[in-house]
C-alpha cells in the first residue's frame, strides 16, 4: 500500500487541466466547464481549442475559497 504525500507548492503545476481544476474545487468537470463559460471563473486561459486554469488566481478567488461558487447568474 503507498501512501499519498501532501505536494509543496513546487511539485504543484502552475495551469491546471479542467479535469484538476474541477477535482481541486470538488465539482464535476461539466459543471466547471458552464462556470468557465459564463465567465465565473478566473485564470481561465485557452490555448487553441485546450482550456488550461492559472492555479493561484483559482485557489485565491472567491470560488477556490468556498464563497458563492459556480452559481448560477440569474439576469
Amino acid at each position: 500500500m503507498t501512501e499519498t504525500t501532501p505536494q509543496s507548492q513546487e511539485d504543484t503545476p502552475s495551469f491546471l487541466t479542467v479535469d484538476e481544476a474541477a477535482a481541486l474545487l470538488r465539482v464535476n468537470r461539466k459543471t466547471l466547464y458552464e462556470a468557465i463559460r459564463l465567465g465565473q471563473v478566473p485564470g481561465v486561459v485557452r490555448i487553441g481549442r485546450t482550456l488550461r486554469i492559472l492555479r493561484a488566481v483559482l485557489v485565491g478567488s472567491p470560488v477556490g475559497q468556498g464563497g458563492p461558487a459556480l452559481k448560477e447568474k440569474h439576469s
